[in-house]
């Protein structure tokens, strides 16, 4: 199999999750994209819906929120696409936007346009002839937090982003807001995340700097060239802000399951993070601090936190499928990982370590 067989591949729409095509056609016209329009879908992801719409030899993709969800902040695609717009200017790791809708009448809720960027999304199974050795991978994971450090070390001011966030106090309002989305969507009794959640509110470190923050960084969130020598776009940044970069690093190492991790978080992987050559958890953080400048201290708080954010989606989701507002049969499980994941908590709690886990 050729590099190019391995580049990130749009299937059929899923049911429920149709567009309308003809408000669809008619409003991209006037955005200068001329005739029939063919629509598929990006399988992956539980949150915002990305699509592929091909014109002609032209490929774009569109963002919009999931069908019936009205959590406004987590899902703000003028904010999504005016990150997306003012980056670029100064960092071109990212698509190039087109232009965002604010009229409902198109397509039920706002959305956002722009050009696709082609390569290779590393998720947690592996393409078939995909070649994924030692040295490839050590590059791979290497690339990976090295960009995480370049995102850290964005200009703010030439960007136009300093207003994004108040990274004040952002620790303090991330626990507590967390917690209560989760009670929001409350469905079972967990008594290891109530404990997860005490512990956090009484073990916030001061904060280390403010920086853009990408909370959501992980393989599957970024695109390889096509030869994989080099990451090309970091994608999904709906959760960006202003804040605490060792919160963002937290959040990575979250979704970072080294080979040694148990069963349970081996099933939860979004990328291919145990494969052999990839750095471990431990030596991710060594990488971010060499290349960055900056020292990470309290990290069994950060590492813990992704966990009880991690198992706050989970949860949220989960909320959804027992409230019959999705029927994806992926969802029906979730409650499994929230369990999983706060018991991980506090064992991290207990060895004060990020190294070993089980569940």
């Amino acid at each position: 199999m050729s590099s190019n067989d391995s580049i990130d591949r749009a299937e059929s729409v899923r049911k429920g999750a149709e567009l309308d095509l003809e408000r669809l056609r008619s409003w991209l016209e006037g955005q200068g994209v001329r005739g029939e329009i063919e629509v598929l879908q990006f399988p992956r992801g539980y949150s915002n819906l990305t699509y592929l719409l091909r014109a002609g030899d032209r490929e774009i993709v569109l963002r919009r929120p999931p069908v019936g969800v009205k959590i406004a902040s987590a899902h703000d695609m003028g904010r999504e696409h005016r990150i997306l717009s003012k980056l670029h200017a100064v960092w071109p790791k990212v698509p190039r936007t087109i232009a965002f809708c604010e009229d409902d009448s198109v397509l039920g809720a706002p959305f956002y346009v722009m050009e696709r960027v082609e390569g290779v999304i590393l998720r947690a199974k592996t393409p078939p002839g995909l070649e994924l050795g030692e040295p490839r991978m050590r590059h791979l994971s290497e690339s990976l937090v090295d960009t995480l450090v370049e995102i850290h070390g964005v200009d703010l001011a030439a960007a136009g982003l300093s207003d994004l966030g108040k990274p004040q106090g952002y620790i303090e309002r991330q626990v507590r807001g967390w917690a209560e989305r989760y009670e929001k969507a409350k469905t079972d009794d967990i008594p290891e995340f109530d404990e997860v959640v005490k512990w956090l509110a009484a073990n916030m470190p001061p904060e280390s700097g403010a920086t853009l923050i990408h909370n959501d960084f992980k393989y599957d969130n970024v695109v390889y060239a096509p030869d994989l020598s080099r990451i090309v776009a970091v994608l999904d940044w709906e959760m960006a802000t202003l804040g605490d970069p060792l919160m963002d690093l937290g959040c990575t190492l979250g979704y970072w399951i080294d080979a040694t991790d148990p069963p349970m978080m081996q099933a939860m992987r979004f990328g291919p993070t145990n494969l052999p050559g990839n750095l471990t958890r431990m030596e991710i953080v060594e990488r971010y601090q060499q290349k960055s400048g900056r020292e990470v201290t309290n990290l069994p708080f950060y590492f813990t936190f992704a966990l009880m954010k991690l198992a706050v989606v989970g949860q949220q989701l989960y909320a959804r499928y027992v409230k019959g507002l999705t029927q994806d049969p992926r969802y029906a499980l979730l409650i499994e990982g929230v369990r999983g994941l706060s018991r991980a908590a506090v064992q991290v709690i207990a060895s004060r370590r990020i190294d070993t886990l089980s569940t």
